[in-house]
């Protein structure tokens, strides 16, 4: 397909699937909004792509000039997938002023197959993208880098903001979001301060469509002379389950005693930026308690996560920048 085709196929997907079979150092300079890099060149591919996607929907292909995504189209077609390959590839792509990106995007499969996909803006800045809806997390224009909500990203079918600090909570990047559908839901200081968006509390749910549910969990600290940046029972994390598939999103929190009420947790995004939220060693607590399948420390700042793999072998330990 050419570019305008191949954006109408993925805009009109349910189930969105693109991979960038480019390598990483060429995917980190650019890829399409919802693309995952498995490169075709490198060792199992295909069976990179069979651990990541079922058959029961058409995967969007491309790299940079349609050559490597045509040869991985027709070994992925061999093996049963039905492949749309971007023609012109990614150089075409660009050439038709097409919207690309630079954040990291990681995709899980739900219980029916289904994909959802989860792109790490920034610090503690998410979006999640399931079906045809986007839900954005603590979105936040200035952190480090510059985010234009209002261009590289659709509007919001949700977001959810879990505390008032400036590194989660801009009125600015919430108002570039939200269209008369978005809802917005809040702790109750971001409420006070910019007037808008439902309040949840520590222990309350709310439903979104798609059968997706969120609820709202403890974020705070408990170390001696921290628990001003984080006092209990103020700010949120949130649980999302979506299709059988459970993303904690823990927000500004140390490991608190209730996380050992989160049970089957999938993905899990755990801050680790001492003194403000959790140290290494917290970190690796908490996600012996949890026991996700996937741990993505998130909101980390200056901290070496390099310990960490190695004190969680059980668990797929995933590092993002």
């Amino acid at each position: 397909m050419n570019p305008d085709m191949f954006s109408e196929s993925i805009e009109n997907s349910d189930d969105i699937r693109v991979i960038d079979v480019r390598t990483a150092s060429e995917y980190e300079e650019g890829h399409l909004q919802c693309a995952v890099n498995i490169d075709w060149q490198s060792e199992g591919f295909l069976d990179k792509v069979r651990e990541t996607f079922d058959k029961k929907a058409p995967l969007h292909v491309y790299c940079r000039s349609g050559r490597r995504s045509a040869e991985a189209a027709d070994a992925l077609s061999k093996e049963g997938y039905e492949v749309i390959n971007l023609e012109g590839g990614y150089t075409a792509w660009t050439g038709a002023g097409k919207p690309v990106t630079l954040y990291q995007v990681m995709t899980f499969g739900a219980d029916d197959g289904s994909q959802v996909n989860i792109t790490f803006i920034k610090h503690a800045s998410l979006c999640i993208r399931y079906r045809k809806l986007s839900i954005q997390i603590d979105p936040v224009t200035e952190h480090g880098k510059h985010t234009d909500y209002a261009t590289e990203f659709p509007k919001a079918d949700a977001i959810f903001v879990t505390h008032e600090h400036g590194d989660h909570m801009d009125n600015g990047a919430i108002t570039a979001l939200m269209n008369t559908k978005t809802v917005l839901y809040v702790n109750g200081k971001v409420h006070d301060a910019i007037g808008k968006g439902s309040v949840m509390t520590n222990g309350q749910s709310v439903s979104l469509p798609e059968g997706i549910k969120v609820d709202a969990v403890p974020a705070y600290n408990t170390t001696p002379g921290r628990e001003n940046f984080h006092p209990k029972g103020n700010g949120n994390g949130y649980v999302f389950t979506i299709n059988g598939l459970r993303v904690y999103v823990a927000g500004d929190t140390e490991d608190v005693p209730e996380m050992s009420d989160l049970k089957d947790i999938d993905v899990a995004f755990l801050p680790v930026n001492q003194p403000y939220t959790m140290t290494v060693d917290q970190c690796v607590k908490a996600a012996k308690v949890i026991r996700p399948k996937v741990l993505i420390p998130y909101h980390y700042s200056q901290t070496d996560l390099s310990p960490i793999p190695g004190q969680l072998p059980e668990v797929d330990v995933r590092m993002v920048k």
